[in-house]
């Protein structure tokens, strides 16, 4: 292992703070280092492996496209893209779509869609939710709210208006007066802490947007595909929003990411306006197509038993560890956990357990497991988070 870390030193621009661990390969729910041992992965990629590693469904469309083409670009028609699009315009709303890489691509055709919008009906500037996190490319920094991330950053000449998550007071007076465009928002916030958005104030924002013509557009770049237990989070209530944005997941491991149009605002981009040279790769929309027909209406019923195994777990160890969890929160598979003692401490004994979980906003334990994790899977997990937090009680009782 050490080999590997000095080599990255010398070759790679340090922007991560990794952990001391060398992936030899996966499978499953399971990440295995060089030296064999298995660790239990409770964060699948940040969401992106959301069928686990080396899903066989998977792996075999992948090999399928190989042997056909890896890249066409844009000047021909992609039938693998076509096929993906139709599928998520099904599971979603009519619509049409436009395939970047990444999530934070999806975020800056967002930005450049709702320009073009506003230009044509005179607004300008788009809300964000404070502790968004829409991705760290310069358009996108403009509309993340979470200082660590957007420090000093140069952000681009177009106005962002920030309302506070938990007090939506202002954002009438803010609509009325600054006329925005658009709101782009998380409904369950990732590197934010997991804060999930109540169905009441979710509920306001969408009378909002309309009485005031403000363009609804969530970010579902980490909640959508299966993770919350519906197709996309925003289907938890009872709106429909303007447009989407996805990624993570879709790509089956593969990188892409979109943007999601309803009908109703379709036309705003023209040929010239936009592009990406990747968008989509046949590979990852074959890969994203077969996703699809696998997180199915039967799929997500068992995300949501898994869920609520998972919780019922959780909040047994929050009665018998007080000192150690605070306040509990999510949706599907997509919790948070907050921790009162220190997270790193508590990071690092899963990790020596053989359990990878992540840690947002400072203090929350971000669980983002592959939503083919089992019973016996979630039961493991658990049975380590208690070992970490009584070997937490010890050392502080010594």
């Amino acid at each position: 292992m050490e080999k590997w870390i000095d080599r990255e030193e010398k070759t790679i621009l340090n922007t991560y703070n990794r952990m001391p661990l060398v992936v030899s390969h996966g499978k499953g729910c399971y990440l295995y280092d060089e030296s064999g041992k298995q660790f239990l992965d409770m964060f699948s990629g940040l969401a992106v492996n959301a069928l686990g590693h080396c899903h066989p469904e998977l792996v075999r469309e992948g090999k399928k496209q190989l042997e056909k083409h890896l890249h066409i670009s844009n000047f021909f028609y992609c039938k693998q893209g076509i096929a993906l699009g139709e599928a998520l315009v099904s599971r979603s709303f009519p619509g049409k779509v436009f395939f970047t890489n990444s999530g934070t691509e999806g975020v800056e055709a967002a930005i450049k869609y709702l320009f073009n919008i506003g230009k044509k009906k005179g607004r300008r500037g788009i809300v964000s939710l404070s502790g968004s996190f829409h991705g760290r490319t310069l358009g996108a920094l403009g509309l993340t709210r979470i200082p660590s991330v957007s420090k000093d950053f140069p952000v681009a000449d177009y106005p962002v208006y920030e309302v506070s998550r938990r007090d939506l007071g202002d954002l009438e007076s803010l609509f009325q007066k600054e006329r925005p465009v658009g709101i782009i928002l998380e409904l369950v916030s990732g590197s934010g802490g997991i804060e999930v958005t109540p169905r009441e104030d979710m509920k306001r924002i969408s009378k909002l947007c309309e009485k005031y013509e403000v363009i609804l557009c969530i970010d579902e770049i980490q909640t959508g595909i299966g993770r919350t237990g519906k197709f996309f989070a925003y289907q938890h209530y009872d709106l429909t929003p303007d447009m989407v944005i996805f990624a993570k997941a879709i790509g089956g491991g593969n990188p892409l990411g979109g943007i999601l149009v309803h009908e109703n605002i379709d036309g705003y981009f023209l040929p010239g306006d936009h592009g990406t040279t990747f968008g989509p790769s046949p590979l990852s929309a074959a890969m994203g197509r077969k996703v699809l027909e696998i997180i199915d209406e039967e799929f997500l019923v068992t995300v949501e038993g898994k869920s609520r195994l998972l919780m019922e777990g959780l909040k047994d160890l929050q009665e018998r560890f007080p000192e150690s969890i605070g306040e509990i929160r999510g949706k599907g598979l997509m919790m948070g956990i907050e921790i009162k003692e220190d997270p790193s401490k508590l990071k690092d004994r899963f990790l020596e357990q053989g359990v990878l979980v992540n840690i947002a906003a400072q203090n929350v334990l971000r669980l983002l497991p592959p939503l083919i994790i089992n019973e016996e899977e979630i039961r493991e997990f658990l049975t380590v988070f208690e070992s970490c937090l009584k070997k937490s009680k010890t050392n502080e009782s010594e």
